[in-house]
């Protein structure tokens, strides 16, 4: 999977964090609900995604290559590719590209809170 240079936006020191991301909107139309958007993402090599709170929607952060380590609420969890994490409404999530020398990428599906019926 790669980026499209025409879609795709450099954010630098992501909140606070340290080096870029680049981020891609996937979704080339509305999702069904409850999924909101589908991002492309990749840490650049020893980068670091600043601690954030999720305000609006629950997350899944899924590996694609490369190492890092997310915290969620403050607990860490290794992730490769193929690994997933998620990130509820409300949590807080930090990632650390766990090299030096190679970009991390991984994918994240936001998903709207549903309130059980």
């Amino acid at each position: 999977m790669d980026f499209d240079p025409a879609r795709v936006v450099r954010r630098e020191a992501l909140f606070g964090g340290v080096g870029s991301v680049l981020v891609q909107a996937l979704e080339e139309s509305p999702l069904p609900a409850p999924f909101t958007t589908v991002l492309l993402c990749e840490l650049s090599p020893g980068g670091r995604v600043g601690a954030h709170v999720q305000q609006t929607d629950s997350e899944i952060v899924v590996g694609l290559a490369g190492e890092a380590v997310l915290y969620v609420d403050g607990l860490a969890h290794a992730l490769r590719p193929g690994g997933a994490a998620g990130l509820p409404l409300g949590g807080k999530l930090e990632i650390d590209n766990a090299s030096a020398e190679a970009p991390f990428r991984y994918l994240i599906v936001k998903a709207a809170y549903l309130p059980s019926r």
